[in-house]
């Protein structure tokens, strides 16, 4: 996606799950606490299902307050990308660019907005994460 996005920015990537994020346990949750907690990089973009990531996100806030130094955005797609009119590569996009300029904390980017992560939610009924 990076690739086809024609990104120019240096990344460093690492798969951590590759699931339903309806089938995410506090395990899994750990993990990816963990590995942005030890992580060397101060801006980290998270892929996720969108159904729970805002609960992953909270994780996160919970175990880092204020990032602990780390900007960390969630972002996802409401149609996923391999059904072909996805909007995952420009929330991958946008999320990218808001790494890269916010102050450290965490959040979420979809549908080229950024939220703070307690202050979002996914409407399922229109197909949009909005502000609470």
């Amino acid at each position: 996606m990076l690739r086809l996005g024609r990104n120019r920015v240096d990344v460093s990537i690492r798969a951590l799950l590759m699931i339903d994020s309806l089938d995410m346990t506090e395990a899994d949750r750990a993990l990816i606490v963990n590995h942005c907690r030890e992580s060397a990089e101060s801006r980290i973009l998270v892929t996720h299902g969108t159904d729970t990531m805002v609960e992953t996100a909270r994780a996160l806030a919970g175990a880092l307050p204020s990032g602990a130094g780390k900007t960390i955005v969630l972002t996802g797609a409401m149609v996923p990308y391999a059904f072909g009119s996805s909007d995952g590569l420009f929330n991958l996009g946008s999320a990218l660019s808001f790494v890269q300029v916010l102050t450290p904390g965490v959040y979420l980017a979809m549908n080229g907005r950024c939220f703070q992560w307690d202050r979002v939610r996914k409407n399922r009924e229109t197909g949009v994460f909005e502000a609470v």
